[in-house]
């Protein structure tokens, strides 16, 4: 790719991080376009629908969860460890409005976009998971899908504003219920 292509590709993401976490993932992609100062023409080559954009800003930070959950694993508590990514990917999950959905459905799809993100992400908080189970430190009748889907609630939790609230206390009872090393509350 060239230097400007990829420098347009860049602000687009950048830009539509900012809108898409004011918006929500139903953020128009030529709105978008529009405060990155590129015509929509230029967003849909790098990025054909609305779709693909929201794919490849959520597949950055899902990379990033699971490159966290492996630098994780050489911290010293399991259970904290486990407790801190818990929490990174909720926010990360949460850091735009309607991606839920999304994500639930990409770890199912093969052909999304998203898939192989989630799928390693997944693995790699499984991992944080195991690692705790071994030393004592997490329930042991939970795996990998009941982990992701107990953050992918807790971050929905987030996404709605009558709940929204709640969300640190229901953060707070979740790892609980979680780690087995933890006073509650902590």
């Amino acid at each position: 790719m060239r230097a400007d292509a990829r420098k347009n590709r860049d602000h687009l993401l950048e830009v539509a991080e900012t809108v898409v976490a004011e918006e929500g993932a139903g953020a128009s992609l030529r709105d978008i376009a529009r405060r990155a100062g590129v015509g929509l023409g230029t967003a849909q080559r790098h990025f054909p629908t609305r779709e693909a954009l929201l794919e490849a800003l959520l597949r950055t930070g899902f990379d990033r969860l699971a490159e966290r959950a492996d630098a994780l694993q050489e911290s010293g508590s399991s259970g904290d460890a486990l407790a801190v990514w818990l929490r990174e990917f909720v926010d990360c999950a949460a850091a735009y409005q309607g991606v839920i959905a999304s994500m639930v459905a990409a770890i199912e799809d093969p052909d999304s976009a998203l898939h192989a993100s989630c799928v390693a992400m997944k693995a790699a908080g499984a991992r944080l998971l195991v690692r705790a189970q071994d030393d004592g430190a997490a329930r042991a009748d939970l795996d990998g899908t009941d982990l992701y889907a107990l953050a992918g609630a807790l971050a929905w939790t987030r996404d709605q504003p009558a709940l929204a609230s709640r969300a640190d206390h229901l953060f707070t009872v979740v790892a609980d219920a979680i780690l087995t090393d933890r006073s509650p509350g902590r």
